[in-house]
């Protein structure tokens, strides 16, 4: 089956913001925080993605529940897109000889609230542009698209770095506009095409009567077992997903050392794994085709476990190789699967409502993350420790996970459950 125009414009945007995941929030940010003579460690990055994680979990429901009414979803989309492109290209202007890093890290904090609350309603509008049947597809596609297209602004920038000098600020922050053009750009078709299908009629006093509803659902949301459930399990292995993309350049970097592996190495590395994640996300889409997504979700926690083991006896820069291979072939399947799985699960005139308490618990699972294993690290002094301090995160979410049904889960519609397809 072909994708249609609006579910394009769709997966573009994906291929627009990941290029700010890549290269802001895992590749260069951390490089150019250690940059400055001020700052301790590079590790203590961890924190203050904690402290952007908080106040994202803080505004997802309640922007959710908001833009469930008719018309809104798009405006708070764009709204939270410029936010996001704009504090990106901000970045460009702090410079380490000024010794500004609070100024950095208040922009980066404000960039990852406008990431984090763009895709929201971004993956809120996967209900709007497709099908059931399709999900699956869309969403490890939009991931996997993503991956591959953000290689192209990943590579410039790279390029520009590697000229200009590994150890100079210039190239860095020239990555952070090139990075910021690129999202911009690709967010037009997404504002273009795609519309809100699937609404709340609106009401007087919205706000106050959105507050009601997010009441009534956060009260409620225990009754509908299987996302109550599902949203558990999510808390604690996305954890462990979102802590290794953030984390892994301060990670590896603290653990052989900026002599044993040279910037350039480990951001080629970065790029292979965007690479290998491609090929692999859209083979987990066609897999959960014939073995189920909630299997292909199991196999996604299993090799991020077997990648923490091995992450804990690197010693050169091989390894790393092999390690960000095997982390590329679950990335974006996980994160996909994930998605779409949540989307057939939660009624769609609320999805927003619902997508809100997704990103809630997948962000305030990402403040846990980080701050054990900066936590670890001070304490043990050992940053190779850190990284077995989130196991435990993968197998709790594990053993929540596989309680879910093996067959067909049900859509809640208020207060009448219907069939939906296999999950």
């Amino acid at each position: 089956m072909k994708l249609s125009k609006e579910e394009k414009s769709w997966i573009l945007y994906d291929c627009g913001n990941s290029a700010y995941s890549m290269a802001v929030t895992t590749a260069l940010l951390p490089i150019v925080f250690g940059m400055f003579t001020n700052v301790d460690s590079s590790m203590d990055l961890g924190y203050f993605n904690s402290i952007a994680s908080i106040l994202v979990a803080i505004l997802s429901p309640i922007l959710g529940t908001i833009a469930d009414y008719k018309d809104r979803k798009k405006r708070f989309f764009i709204f939270f897109a410029a936010v996001g492109v704009l504090a990106t290209a901000s970045l460009a202007f702090i410079s380490p000889d000024s010794g500004q890093w609070q100024l950095l890290i208040a922009f980066y904090i404000l960039s990852a609230i406008g990431f984090a609350g763009s895709n929201i309603f971004y993956d809120s509008f996967l209900v709007d542009i497709t099908s059931d049947e399709q999900m699956d597809k869309v969403s490890t596609r939009g991931f996997a698209f993503g991956y591959i297209f953000s290689v192209i602004p990943f590579g410039i920038s790279l390029l520009l770095i590697f000229v200009m000098g590994m150890d100079k600020a210039i190239g860095y922050q020239i990555g952070f506009i090139i990075t910021a053009l690129w999202w911009g750009l690709l967010t037009v078709p997404m504002i273009r095409d795609v519309k809100q299908r699937y609404y709340i009629e609106p009401e007087p006093k919205p706000i106050a009567n959105s507050f009601k509803r997010l009441a009534v659902t956060f009260m409620n949301i225990r009754q509908h077992k299987i996302v109550f459930v599902f949203l558990l399990a999510y808390f604690f292995y996305i954890d462990g997903v979102d802590t290794i993309i953030k984390m892994v350049v301060p990670y590896a970097t603290s653990v052989l050392g900026t002599d044993a592996m040279d910037t350039f190495t480990l951001l080629g590395i970065l790029l292979i794994i965007q690479i290998i994640a491609f090929p692999c996300a859209i083979l987990y889409g066609n897999l959960a085709k014939t073995f189920s997504a909630r299997k292909m979700i199991i196999a996604g926690i299993f090799t991020y476990i077997i990648s923490c083991i091995a992450a804990f006896f690197i010693t050169s820069v091989w390894h790393v190789f092999i390690l960000g291979a095997l982390i590329g072939s679950a990335q974006g399947g996980i994160q996909a699967l994930s998605r779409s799985y949540f989307a057939k699960i939660i009624p769609k005139e609320n999805s927003n409502e619902f997508f809100g308490f997704y990103n809630i618990f997948g962000k305030f699972a990402a403040i846990l993350g980080p701050a054990l294993m900066s936590l670890t690290t001070t304490l043990t002094g050992e940053a190779s420790y850190s990284i077995l301090a989130i196991i435990p995160l993968f197998l709790i979410g594990f053993f929540i996970f596989i309680t879910l049904p093996k067959g067909n889960g049900y859509r809640i519609d208020d207060s009448i459950r219907t069939k939906s397809q296999d999950i």
